[in-house]
């Protein structure tokens, strides 16, 4: 690991180097490694997150992350990010209409997670509650009633799935909305048939959320939907 000083269009940035000496990557393989869910470890022993985690944090940031790899070559992951003086005057003001910045201020609130896909699900958990929320989490529609029925204080938000074996995201949520009359509901599918995501039109209690998605992404739909009045 190294870091240096460079020159970029708009000003100096400030550069992080990482080189392994492990079995490196074919162009092909290369060329997806940034994608949300895109491994090439085994079946439940990764999943494919992590640089694409790393990815939307340093694009936030206004930074750009490449990577030069060869097969028996090992891989060098360059980060690159806006050099930005300590202090320096006139710095910006935290925005106070920013979403992030709303959804960091959570109290407690409590979310059922539902997620069949245990990756997603443990992303989802460590976004929810890295921003204040309590998570209630179950991998199917059957557990999840039985956690919702378990809970004996309130319950603001569904997040679920819409396409998991036996109970469908929706017909929970249909399940549900009697015996938790405020509940609001944040779809997510990686599907893209229309009557899929027009699941939340014409609810203001409901949306949707298109897999993949980004941490960012997740927080900002939680954030909207909650601040939504009814």
């Amino acid at each position: 690991i190294r870091t240096e000083r460079v020159a970029r269009a708009g000003g100096e940035a400030a550069a992080i180097i990482v080189t392994d000496t492990g079995v490196g990557m074919d162009a092909t393989t290369a060329a997806h490694i940034f994608e949300p869910f895109f491994t090439t470890k085994p079946e439940g022993k990764g999943t494919g997150l992590g640089l694409s985690t790393v990815y939307g944090i340093v694009a936030q940031a206004g930074g750009t992350v490449t990577v030069e790899t060869a097969p028996g070559r090992g891989s060098t992951f360059r980060v690159e990010l806006p050099a930005i003086a300590s202090g320096a005057a006139g710095d910006p003001a935290p925005v106070s209409g920013d979403p992030l910045a709303r959804v960091s201020g959570r109290r407690g609130e409590v979310v059922l997670l539902v997620e069949d896909d245990d990756g997603v699900r443990a992303f989802a958990r460590r976004v929810l509650e890295g921003r204040g929320f309590r998570v209630v989490e179950a991998r199917q529609g059957t557990e999840a009633l039985a956690r919702a029925a378990a809970q004996a204080g309130p319950l603001q938000l569904l997040v679920t799935d819409v396409v998991m074996p036996g109970m469908s995201g929706r017909e929970l949520a249909q399940a549900l909305q009697p015996l938790r009359p405020g509940l609001r509901v944040l779809y997510m599918s990686g599907y893209v048939r229309e009557d899929i995501s027009a699941l939340a039109l014409g609810d203001p209690r409901h949306a949707f959320l298109q897999k993949p998605f980004s941490a960012d992404a997740l927080a900002i739909a939680v954030e909207e939907l909650l601040a939504r009045p009814l």
